[in-house]
């Protein structure tokens, strides 16, 4: 019975524990979609709004995703292709040229 007792008190410590990650995951999700809605409306709608976001925004942003993408590295690992991710790498190395680069052939086609 001790050793059940001790199984169920790790189980809920680890349900409460992912509770609290996806909650918070989800509260990230959720803001960085109210984001990208204002941006677009600030910026009547057009994705080219986003390139003309000033500097310190778009490194704001960057910072928000490598630290989510840091925090959540074990949750997002079967969500994000491998292509997502390096997408995800480039933008954060170098959020402010990002969008000025030119693509590459597969990034072309992804």
């Amino acid at each position: 019975q001790d050793s059940l007792d001790k199984a169920t008190a790790i189980r809920e410590k680890q349900l409460a524990e992912f509770n609290a990650e996806e909650k918070d995951l989800l509260e990230s999700i959720s803001a960085l979609k109210a984001a990208i809605t204002v941006l677009s409306k600030h910026h009547g709608g057009s994705t080219g709004g986003f390139l003309q976001m000033p500097k310190t925004h778009m490194l704001g942003v960057a910072a928000t995703l490598q630290n989510e993408l840091t925090k959540h590295a074990s949750l997002l690992e079967g969500v994000l292709t491998p292509t997502e991710r390096k997408a995800a790498a480039l933008f954060v190395q170098q959020p402010t040229d990002y969008f000025d680069a030119a693509p590459t052939f597969k990034q072309s086609y992804a």
